[in-house]
């Protein structure tokens, strides 16, 4: 979950707080917010970022600590593309103009997010080159960093999603029209990030699996590009929704973005997380238990109570490591 309390991209003492708090929580594997690969890829000014070494050294305290706590730390790789350049959500969220900190967004076609958003910028062939070189960098300082698993993010409408949905990719050239065309970047992306990723550690893919608007991005489509994910040595799709029109309204409930893990995981062959109203140990296990997903992430959830894994443990009555200094209020 964006924190939007970073400087210049750097984590702060907020985030060494937070990141470490779910990992003292038991959650077994912590993963930090989308982290922007270039500055222009941020969706705010105060987003994470990796695009330089300052970024992976000042990670690395975040990451030790996290693994002293006994989880593994996982960073989520992104670039806003057109939903970029906007304001903190607390103050409206609205896109900031180059006098209020902002900057013109870039997209695979010059179409704003929203009414009175920007029209971004059309990237060309050479910028789609040196955002791949990016994401490859971004890997690689991770790695510096001492993360475990990375997170490609191609989900909520942010750029390597907006490649692949016909809502917002209208380009004449060989990465749009057929679905093949529209999976060149994004696929590109993750071939470079897996190439540089060492063999016996994790990447993850995290999709939105229909943009819930007629002629978009959708299910099938998504089961496809998994298909192609997982010929390329990708361990895991984590399976979100929307995200990419700001009038799409989901039929949002308890559990309601499963059905994309369990179809995913069953016609691709592929191991599948699961996201969305997940809020109760019993529906949690119940997921994995008869296998919709082979794991859950929570996010919302773990905002509210950082704890969750613990109480989880003791509602399914399995006996979860404390850390030694909580011992004495665990029974």
């Amino acid at each position: 979950m964006c924190q939007y309390s970073s400087r210049d991209g750097l984590p702060t003492d907020w985030h060494l707080v937070h990141l470490g708090c779910r990992a003292v929580g038991g959650a077994g594997l912590v993963m930090v917010e989308a982290t922007a690969v270039s500055p222009e890829g941020r969706i705010s000014p105060d987003d994470s970022g990796i695009w330089s070494d300052a970024h992976a050294e000042a990670f690395a305290p975040i990451v030790r600590f996290i693994r002293e706590q006994g989880a593994v730390a996982g960073i989520q790789l992104a670039h806003a593309g057109r939903k970029a350049s906007t304001d903190l959500p607390w103050q409206g969220g609205g896109p900031l103009g180059p006098d209020q900190r902002g900057w013109q967004p870039i997209a695979p076609s010059p179409l704003p997010y929203a009414p009175g958003h920007p029209v971004p910028r059309d990237a060309a062939v050479a910028d789609l080159e040196t955002i791949r070189s990016q994401f490859e960098a971004g890997a690689l300082r991770a790695r510096a960093a001492g993360f475990q698993v990375i997170e490609i993010h191609m989900a909520h409408g942010y750029l390597l999603h907006e490649f692949l949905s016909p809502l917002a990719n209208h380009r004449k050239d060989e990465y749009s029209g057929s679905l093949q065309n529209r999976m060149r970047f994004p696929l590109g992306v993750s071939r470079s990030v897996r190439d540089v990723w060492p063999k016996d550690l994790p990447v993850f893919v995290r999709i939105s699996a229909t943009d819930w608007a007629e002629g978009g991005w959708d299910l099938e489509q998504s089961v496809e590009l998994s298909r192609r994910l997982k010929d390329q040595g990708i361990d895991l799709i984590d399976c979100s929704s929307g995200g990419l029109v700001h009038h799409a309204v989901p039929p949002a409930g308890p559990g309601f973005q499963t059905p994309f893990a369990a179809t995913i995981r069953r016609e691709a062959g592929v191991a599948t997380g699961t996201v969305g109203f997940i809020t109760d140990p019993a529906q949690a296990e119940q997921i994995v238990a008869t296998d919709l997903a082979d794991a859950v992430f929570l996010a919302r959830e773990l905002l509210r109570d950082p704890y969750w894994p613990m109480r989880a443990a003791r509602a399914l009555q399995v006996d979860l490591p404390w850390p030694v200094q909580y011992l004495r209020a665990k029974r």
